[in-house]
């Protein structure tokens, strides 16, 4: 799994992590270091460092030693090789794909990403890397769209906002045969419900901002090379970052194409508090997947809501798909309100759950999705993802399910 020490669960190996290696003054978490450049006695050891032949930290843009404790963390639970942080999770996927693809390099892609990475893709394709769209639900339609130039397959595990799972393992197997790097977006899963590693994915984004964290106090993100991928096969590394072992070509290209040069970089006190907040992932999930699950039968049975979407109930369309790969079905559920409700006065009527854009908090959040996340995308485009007009996404937190169950009640009586 990826623990300091064999044998260990997936919260002791967090809770834990940073007293595997030295830790300041004792500290049981890595302390903030603030510090933007780094000193050394000797000249020639400086020069291994920047030059990767001995570890350590040169400037601040790359990371700093509460970063890196971050890092190791997350490498642990996502049982990779190799980890580098971002100041966001978009800035994690920019970053990944600017510094490893080249222009004509072809990206399959999942129809239903979130809504900034289609749009970042879009900005990739403006600049000479196209991207294919496709159904991620069927892996024949991924199949379809390789080409020649086909480099990698970008998916999500569980798709925001309408909760369509990606085809996963088939997916993995393809990438393996054509030798394609497979990237999976780990977010709305979190390596406590889910390790892409297991389906083959090469690397894993995690928007550390949402579950990781939980807590919606920190910007974060990250890329992990779970060690599947072979990067001697890999057109695109420069031969500056060959002098480190091969496993870790592409995680070297990342940090320093990638970080260095676009500057996306993770500050230490996002990083603390992203640490801190992951020691209780397994413990805020447990709870807030057995509310997403009672909130959304509870919604598919009542008469004023027209359609309830997530993976947990059996009437999904990939809810056995979901159920064979997750520990759980996460806190992500939408629905579309009967027509005749408008959506903003229903959203004002909640009492416990807030009106607010971001996912992963401990407190439950909804908002109207047509009309704030998606609205760039237009009616059309809406359309074809299938987006309501009256789609409602929420995202479940941990507070007591009957004070959840009771506020959707009296908003939609």
């Amino acid at each position: 799994m990826g623990n300091d020490k064999p044998g260990r669960g997936f919260t002791t190996a967090i809770l834990h992590s940073d007293r595997a290696a030295a830790v300041e003054h004792g500290a049981l978490h890595k302390p903030l270091h603030l510090s933007v450049a780094y000193g050394y006695r000797d000249a020639r050891e400086l020069a291994a460092v920047f030059q990767g032949r001995a570890p350590g930290h040169v400037y601040g843009r790359q990371g700093n030693p509460t970063t890196a404790a971050l890092e190791a963390k997350v490498t642990a639970m996502e049982d990779g090789v190799a980890t580098v942080s971002f100041a966001t999770g978009m800035a994690a996927i920019g970053a990944a794909m600017l510094s490893l693809l080249r222009g004509g390099d072809h990206v399959v892609a999942s129809g239903f990403l979130f809504g900034n990475t289609v749009s970042l893709f879009g900005t990739l394709a403006a600049h000479g890397t196209p991207v294919t769209f496709v159904d991620a639900t069927d892996v024949a339609a991924v199949e379809r769209a390789l080409t020649p130039q086909t480099r990698l397959v970008f998916v999500e595990t569980i798709a925001n906002p309408r909760t369509q799972v990606a085809d996963l393992a088939r997916i993995g197997a393809l990438c393996a045969e054509r030798g394609l790097l497979y990237v999976v977006d780990n977010t709305m899963t979190s390596p406590w419900l889910f390790r892409p590693k297991a389906v083959g994915a090469g690397l894993v984004v995690n928007a550390l901002t949402k579950y990781v964290g939980g807590h919606g106090n920190a910007l974060a993100g990250s890329i992990t090379d779970t060690g599947v991928f072979d990067w001697t096969r890999w057109p695109n590394i420069a031969d500056a970052y060959k002098g480190a072992p091969p496993a870790l070509w592409g995680m070297t290209q990342v940090r320093k194409k990638g970080l260095r040069d676009w500057g996306g970089t993770l500050a230490p006190e996002q990083a603390h508090h992203i640490a801190v907040g992951a020691e209780t992932l397994a413990l805020r999930l447990a709870r807030t997947c057995a509310n997403a699950q009672a909130l959304a039968a509870f919604l598919a049975g009542h008469p004023r809501v027209r359609a309830v979407y997530y993976p947990g109930l059996p009437a999904h369309p990939q809810h056995a798909l979901a159920k064979a790969l997750f520990r759980g079905f996460g806190g992500l559920l939408s629905f579309e309100l009967d027509p005749a409700l408008d959506c903003f006065d229903f959203l004002n009527r909640l009492r416990v759950v807030i009106s607010s854009s971001n996912l992963g908090d401990n407190r439950t959040l909804a908002i109207p999705v047509a009309h704030t996340i998606f609205w760039e995308m237009g009616p059309e485009r809406r359309a074809e993802m299938g987006i309501a007009e009256s789609l409602i996404r929420v995202s479940v937190g941990i507070e007591d399910a009957e004070d959840l169950l009771a506020d959707f009640a009296q908003a939609l009586g």
